[in-house]
């Protein structure tokens, strides 16, 4: 029974439904986000006890994101897009220095928890997507792309108004729509993929992202419940 439900395991995880092309994309995709991963931790080790940039960071990863999307995906170019990949996750590391610093004031614990909590939302809204058969998340693109643009005037207006119910919307419903664009991107890099797109450096930009917002969500939302337990207690 054991071996039977481990063959059957071996094979749900294998992803059979998929093209052996696509298959492989996806492998060098992720391979490319856990080596972004490292280095974004790096970065966030880095701010956290030995150099602080402040907005400097926040330029840098722009500037490395801009410069791996202007570099042709060839693979003359391959270790030049790599290096990039890599600077632009250390500064994205490093540009939640800030946020770390005031969390782990609070309290230390929440850093792996929020950790741990985004990596469990990544990995089962991933497998949610892979395992569509269909292509039923596309539909989401407009939709998430429409409530960000909502996130982002609210966000702004909330800059004037510092209202706590709009940053509580903002924050909560910021999660949802990162969750979904997780969904969205993850069968939109399939898609890519069977429609010829090979770069797979640049699509593991998107879930990286992705991946980031979700925790630095995480991270505000689970210091907040610590901050209001302590003010009760």
């Amino acid at each position: 029974m054991a071996d039977t439900l481990g063959i059957r395991m071996d094979k749900l995880l294998s992803f059979g439904h998929l093209e052996k092309p696509v298959q492989q994309h996806l492998k060098q995709v992720y391979s490319c986000l856990s080596i972004a991963m490292i280095c974004a931790s790096a970065g966030a080790f880095v701010y956290m006890f030995y150099l602080q940039l402040g907005l400097l960071t926040v330029l840098g990863s722009l500037g490395f994101m801009l410069a791996l999307h202007m570099t042709p995906h060839t693979p003359s170019n391959f270790f030049k897009r790599m290096g990039f990949l890599a600077a632009f996750a250390f500064f994205s590391g490093m540009s939640l220095g800030p946020l770390l610093d005031m969390v782990i004031r609070i309290e230390p614990s929440i850093v792996p928890t929020a950790l741990m909590g985004t990596s469990v939302i990544f990995l089962c809204f991933t497998f949610a997507s892979l395992f569509a058969s269909d292509r039923k998340f596309l539909f989401l693109g407009g939709i998430l792309m429409s409530c960000l643009s909502w996130m982002l005037m609210l966000g702004l207006l909330n800059i004037f108004m510092g209202s706590r119910l709009l940053f509580q919307l903002n924050l909560y419903g910021g999660l949802f729509v990162m969750c979904g664009f997780i969904l969205y991107d993850t069968q939109l890099i399939v898609e890519k993929r069977r429609r010829g797109d090979t770069d797979y450096i640049w699509h593991s930009v998107d879930l990286f992202i992705d991946f980031i917002n979700v925790f630095r969500r995480l991270l505000i939302i689970l210091a907040q419940k610590e901050e209001n337990k302590k003010r009760r207690n």
